[in-house]
């Protein structure tokens, strides 16, 4: 039962990171990671797919919060003037990434829940992301599998020509940075007991359940579906529509799933099945969210925005 703030690094052998919402199919060149030794692993967090390894260090905040913006901006805006004060002249985005010039070295998701018997207002949160001192380009290049419509929104045509290191903006060792980074950002340190890591290691294991990593993968293209095409919505991410409508005069939706990069900043079963049963225009599926805010889930998604996904 622990409460107050805590940062951790961290560090993995070769693997891709995927959201929470992500088709693994489509970020993930399988058949590579597999011939190369880089394992896969989902996230309870929403936002994009990464590649790990020993030269990229994972950084993670653990806080209490009752706003997700203010949180996510406090802790990227801190990591942001850590770099500064290293003489790297690093800056946040609207979105998640911290930049160096136009090319991202480090970007974040977010991942909460409500406290018990609190009301929704105040959560438990994890900002958490990447940190890139070095990178192996060609195993990351080759790992991630991101789609034309991501990289054409970015400006750019590949994975490589996004990114920067540490390396290429400071002569800092690894070891150095990371200390570096505890003692600016942190202001005391934490031992866990052995019975705190059996308990992180029993809250791991459905991490590792199959069903768990591919999931969400699309099935076999069924009759009805109407749109597995992933669309960009400026600020908020990377969806593909995952839906069944009926065959009748007037189509109304019978399953519906979201997949895709955007954030979650609440169940997303919940704002989904308030559309299941709906008629499929925009009247209705309007009125199905009246009262609710599209971006209480979603972030930075209007409800006309979520209409205009579905319809279109």
């Amino acid at each position: 039962n622990f409460s107050g703030e805590y940062f951790f690094m961290w560090q993995v052998s070769p693997t891709v990171i995927f959201g929470r919402n992500q088709i693994i199919d489509a970020e993930v060149n399988l058949e590579y990671c597999r011939a190369n030794a880089i394992d896969t692993c989902r996230r309870k967090s929403g936002g994009g797919c990464v590649y790990a390894d020993m030269n990229n260090i994972m950084f993670s905040h653990i806080t209490t919060c009752n706003s997700v913006a203010t949180t996510f901006t406090a802790f990227t805006s801190r990591v942001a003037s850590m770099l500064q004060l290293m003489g790297v002249d690093a800056h946040t985005t609207g979105r998640n990434d911290i930049l160096i010039g136009d090319r991202k070295v480090s970007g974040y998701a977010f991942y909460h829940i409500p406290l018990a018997g609190a009301d929704g207002a105040m959560s438990r949160a994890i900002v958490h992301g990447t940190m890139l001192h070095d990178a192996d380009l060609e195993s990351m290049t080759a790992a991630l599998t991101p789609s034309a419509v991501k990289l054409k929104a970015k400006g750019v045509e590949s994975v490589r020509s996004h990114v920067t290191t540490i390396r290429e903006h400071s002569p800092v060792s690894l070891a150095d940075f990371k200390a570096f980074a505890a003692s600016t950002l942190c202001n005391g340190t934490m031992t866990l007991t052995d019975a705190d890591v059996k308990a992180i290691e029993r809250i791991a294991e459905p991490y590792y359940d199959p069903a768990w990593i591919y999931g969400r993968r699309l099935d076999a293209v069924a009759a009805g579906v109407r749109s597995r095409t992933p669309r960009r919505v400026e600020g908020v991410g990377e969806f593909v529509v995952d839906m069944t409508v009926s065959d009748t005069p007037v189509p109304v939706v019978q399953t519906l799933d979201l997949k895709g990069d955007f954030f979650l900043t609440a169940d997303l079963d919940t704002l989904l099945a308030r559309l299941v049963g709906v008629e499929l225009q925009r009247e209705a599926l309007s009125e199905a969210l009246a009262g609710i805010d599209a971006a209480m889930t979603i972030a930075g998604l209007t409800n006309d925005r979520l209409v205009d996904l579905l319809l279109n």
